[in-house]
């Protein structure tokens, strides 16, 4: 966990935040002194709010629908009520429900995947951007994956959702590039969270074979995924824009 202030009183916000890589995002920012803006569907990030609050930290958490237009204004809402600014925001509420070929795909889960992959970080965009041109700027981070750089057998819709997120990412970035608004992607590989766990259902054959996929020889961490969406956000990043950032262990270099 870094202990430093480079986030010293920077409006902050994290959506997906109630597990994974959200959750420990919004940690981080935290403990640089960001005042953090916590969204999910899940209220388990009321808990991690309260948690981050106990410990001297600046946080709250927002129930919202990614998804749901009427859900991410009110949102916005609260935080231009609350804070009055927004400097930077990380885009990483995803899903991932996918198993099957193209051909025998789902309609309903095609549509699901697509909302909240797609619309969410769209919409979640449009406020943004509209925050940050009334206060000269800021740094958006959205979650894509190595499956928005390449193909993903039997995850075809996710991996044409990812590739959605990179050119949301790319178009804007240059929109506002000359606004002083940054707008940058992560692209993990397979990442130990909760959700890798309960794939894996603690088969260590399967853990094994999935981590010799990466040419390190093991999933990454979300600590190692956060240092990136940290660096895209921080001023040492000022000239990088549009840039879609591997996290992935060497996987996209073969």
């Amino acid at each position: 966990m870094h202990n430093n202030k480079d986030f010293l009183g920077k409006i902050v916000l994290v959506t997906g935040a109630a597990s994974g890589i959200g959750q420990a995002a919004a940690r981080s920012f935290a403990h640089q002194g960001a005042k953090v803006v916590l969204a999910d569907i899940d209220t388990q990030g009321e808990h991690l709010a309260q948690d981050l609050v106990s410990h001297g930290l600046q946080a709250v958490f927002q129930e919202c629908d990614v998804s749901n237009s009427g859900s991410v204004t009110a949102l916005f809402d609260f935080i231009q009520e609350t804070f009055g600014r927004l400097d930077i925001a990380f885009n990483n509420a995803g899903i991932d429900i996918e198993s099957s070929k193209l051909a025998e795909g789902s309609e309903n889960v095609f549509d699901k995947i697509m909302d909240i992959n797609v619309k969410g970080v769209w919409l979640c965009m449009q406020h943004e951007i509209q925050s940050m041109l009334k206060t000269g700027g800021g740094a958006i981070v959205n979650t894509a994956s190595v499956a928005g750089l390449g193909a993903a057998p039997k995850m075809s819709i996710y991996a044409a959702s990812k590739h959605a997120v990179v050119g949301l990412t790319k178009s804007a970035a240059v929109e506002y590039a000359k606004k002083g608004i940054r707008v940058n992607a992560i692209c993990p590989a397979v990442i130990d969270t909760n959700m890798y766990r309960r794939a894996i259902a603690g088969d260590e054959k399967k853990s094994h074979m999935i981590g010799s996929m990466h040419p390190v020889g093991r999933v990454g961490t979300v600590e190692e995924v956060v240092a990136a969406v940290l660096y895209l956000s921080s001023d040492a990043a000022s000239f990088t824009t549009g840039s879609t950032l591997p996290v992935d262990g060497g996987s996209t270099a073969i």
